[in-house]
């Protein structure tokens, strides 16, 4: 069963950080479609309609991809964890439904149109269009969040006479007090994906130069963008989520942080090794007193370490979730430096010819999709060894009939399905890029 366990946990990590690869791009680029389409109606000029219509195809790539990586993710619920469906199905199977219902129509329909309703639509029709696909793509997000916002701190539930739970107040469910900060950090964490990607091709076409005045509009939309999203996403969104989690599910904060012994004016671990059989922190390197601060605005605040609590409520790998949280620190913390220089050499007109910034921007964008990666990894590994916080154990949820030799044959069948999926999405992308904003603009 430990075994089953195991490969059932691999199996859905892999296939959920798979999938969020490609959604993560299409809501940071909903929004950056929409500026480009609002400046091309504002500044009357075409070549941001045209950028609006290049990215709306590289969105169109990415979402179909993401909906073919999405779809196994939910069957894996009636099938690897038949249980936890059984018992929790009453409250997530009212968000999934209403995410595919009102958001993802939603967004797939008018991007169909946007794609090829532009002369019927006119450019105001147009500009609507495109801004109903980036509503649906952030209201899918929303009810995604609701989902495991619900599992990291369930509300608004009744348990009914066979232990399953079921809602007793929607709008409960839907503005659980967990959902404002995880959302808004999560959605401006995609934004700044998109940013990174939009600047990256962008700085690719100034130094290859080619396409130059598309890769300015790139560059620049991209960098004015990822800054402002950049410093959102660590004040306040991401200040608010961590008070989330210390309010809230205080043992995780403490594997989060690294501490083991509860203290009055708490340091804040920048750099360690969490050591398990001696519950310290080796080669630490921390700023005094400032862990404290930060969660209560005390420097001699007292703060709960993880030995606080019982040992089996500890997170299962407090070390790879200690260290995936700071992963997502650090990165954010390049993030803000990376695109503050940008700013600041974009407002001096330089940056497009500073060509070290440019191999900067061109080569960084794929450091966003590990920060979000890494920042989901900290949601879920904070949440163990927990399926539905403090209702329902992990060990608890998986198909009692589905044996681990089952689920790792279904994993390496993903692996190999997903390694050719995502082969085809880079020729498909890379050839998009090659061929140019300009390529096939005259047909619209």
């Amino acid at each position: 069963m430990e075994d089953a366990l195991l490969i059932n946990r691999l199996q859905f990590a892999f296939t959920i950080m798979y999938h969020y690869l490609f959604p993560q791009l299409t809501m940071g680029l909903g929004l950056l479609i929409v500026i480009l389409k609002g400046l091309s109606l504002w500044k009357k000029d075409e070549r941001y309609n045209v950028s609006a219509r290049f990215w709306a195809k590289i969105f169109a790539i990415n979402f179909a991809v993401g909906v073919v990586t999405g779809i196994p993710m939910e069957f894996q619920f009636g099938t690897n964890w038949a249980k936890f469906s059984t018992f929790a199905g009453g409250v997530i199977g009212q968000t999934l439904a209403m995410e595919g219902v009102f958001a993802f129509f939603l967004e797939s329909t008018f991007l169909g149109l946007f794609l090829f309703g532009e002369k019927k639509l006119g450019q105001a029709g147009h500009f609507a269009a495109a801004f109903l696909v980036f509503l649906g793509s952030w209201v899918s997000g929303y009810f995604i969040i609701a989902t495991n916002a619900w599992m990291q701190h369930p509300v608004a539930y009744a348990i009914a006479s066979d232990g399953s739970v079921h809602v007793n107040d929607y709008w409960g469910l839907l503005f659980n007090p967990w959902i404002g900060w995880q959302y808004t950090h999560n959605m401006i964490g995609a934004v700044i994906t998109a940013a990174f990607v939009m600047a990256a091709v962008g700085a690719y076409y100034l130094l290859a130069n080619r396409d130059a005045e598309y890769g300015k509009i790139f560059i620049r939309t991209g960098v004015v963008a990822g800054a402002i999203a950049s410093l959102l996403v660590a004040f306040p969104t991401g200040d608010g989520q961590v008070q989330n989690v210390y309010k809230h599910q205080p043992v995780t904060f403490a594997g989060m942080e690294g501490l083991f012994e509860t203290k009055e004016g708490a340091e804040l671990m920048l750099i360690g090794q969490p050591d398990m059989e001696k519950l310290r922190m080796d080669n630490p390197l921390y700023v005094p007193k400032l862990l404290s601060f930060l969660t209560h605005y005390r420097w001699t605040a007292e703060v709960k370490g993880l030995q606080a609590f019982p040992r089996d409520e500890w997170p299962t790998n407090v070390p790879l979730l200690y260290y995936s949280y700071h992963i997502m620190v650090g990165l954010g913390t390049i993030f803000i430096a990376i695109m503050l220089v940008s700013v600041f050499l974009l407002w001096k007109r330089k940056l497009y010819a500073t060509r070290w910034v440019l191999w900067i921007l061109m080569l960084a964008f794929p450091f966003p999709y590990i920060a979000n990666t890494a920042g989901w990894m900290t949601a879920e590994l904070g949440r163990q060894p927990w399926l539905v916080y403090g209702l329902m154990r992990t060990a608890d949820g998986i198909s009692p009939t589905v044996s681990a030799g089952n689920s790792l044959f279904t994993l390496l069948g993903f692996l190999g399905m997903y390694f050719v999926i995502g082969v085809l999405f880079l020729l498909l992308v890379i050839k998009k890029i090659n061929q140019g904003p300009e390529s096939g603009a005259a047909t619209h």
